[in-house]
């Protein structure tokens, strides 16, 4: 599985709320909800995280297996 809780860490660090987060990348609130609940994302909306957050997807996504 997937999870995003990385992407909460660097958003706090670089002081970026979610609004913000909408506004600079182009996406919606649910879009949003479904990274909180580590739903399934395009890859195209990772690559606007990145770009946004200036950072590498490993520093917002992280691959923990499924039990």
């Amino acid at each position: 599985m997937i999870v995003f809780d990385r992407l909460w860490d660097v958003m706090k660090e670089k002081n970026i709320s979610t609004y913000q987060l909408r506004e600079k990348c182009g996406i919606d609130s649910k879009t949003v909800r479904r990274l909180r609940a580590n739903d399934n994302m395009e890859t195209k909306t990772l690559n606007k995280l990145c770009a946004v957050l200036d950072c590498r997807l490993e520093d917002i996504a992280e691959y923990v297996p499924d039990e």
